[in-house]
């Protein structure tokens, strides 16, 4: 069994305040030290329940958070950013099993967390696909289903698991904080490493083909910008058309068009 793990940091347990997910800044490195630790319960339930190999994306920041040496000797740890379209799953392919997602957050505009956002928050207000707000799970989640890859698992705040169920209904699932306006609710660090390990063995020994979705026959892809000047940029990406003052419209037939055109137009 090949598995993948793709880990953010958002959705790790406690995280509330961006200086706790910037890489130099003090308050960070109880986050990166607990966003380790949860993947690592990942790969142990994954190797308990007969996992060969387990390739790990580090997906957040400068993807240069995961203390790798703490993790069993059968993975494969991709860091730093490649810059093709896969971005949170770069290496997914058809010959991995299944892909969990860990530390997990909910999308840009909802109020699932403090730090909600969808891939650059700087940039983008919020990105729709066929009229549905998209969080990162989602068009990452599609692209490994793309591929026949059955997402399994996610880890994240308790709106990304709601949202996570919603478009997979077999997704096994571990809410570690919930967000209330600009504060988190978590349960202990601990207890967030255990219950990713009970449900990770349990759900890699399920037959995993019923965790296969069908996707879309056509891709809207709408994205709000912040600011009217990216919009303006971005829409003269092949095919696409502006909208309105601050929305960009790509569509397209093909996942992997809109991937692509997400890498050049986030």
């Amino acid at each position: 069994m090949k598995i993948f793990i793709s880990a953010d940091i958002e959705g790790v347990t406690g995280t509330t305040h961006w200086n706790e997910t910037i890489k130099g800044k003090v308050e960070s490195e109880f986050f990166r030290e607990q966003m380790t630790r949860e993947v690592k319960a990942a790969c142990e339930a994954a190797n308990k329940a007969g996992a060969k190999e387990i390739w790990i994306k580090d997906a957040h920041g400068t993807a240069r958070n995961i203390d790798f040496s703490q993790l069993p000797k059968n993975i494969k740890m991709v860091r730093g950013w490649a810059r093709d379209p896969y971005s949170m799953v770069q290496g997914i392919d058809d010959s991995f099993d299944a892909v969990m997602f860990i530390g997990y957050h909910s999308a840009a505009g909802s109020d699932g967390n403090p730090l909600s956002h969808t891939l650059n928050p700087s940039k983008i207000y919020e990105m729709r696909i066929n009229g549905e707000r998209t969080s990162e799970f989602m068009l990452y989640s599609y692209a490994c289903q793309y591929h026949r890859v059955p997402s399994v698992f996610l880890s994240g705040d308790k709106k990304m698991t709601e949202e996570a169920r919603r478009i997979n209904s077999n997704i096994n699932t571990v809410a570690v904080l919930e967000g209330v306006g600009n504060s988190t609710v978590s349960i202990h660090p601990d207890v967030a490493v255990d219950r990713i390990d009970k449900q990770v063995t349990s759900v890699l020994n399920e037959d995993r083909s019923k965790f296969n979705i069908e996707l879309p026959k056509e891709f809207k892809l709408e994205i709000q910008y912040v600011n009217h000047y990216d919009a303006y940029t971005y829409s003269f990406y092949p095919g696409a058309e502006l909208v309105d003052e601050r929305t960009v419209r790509f569509i397209s037939q093909d996942y992997f068009d809109i991937i692509r055109a997400i890498l050049f137009m986030k």
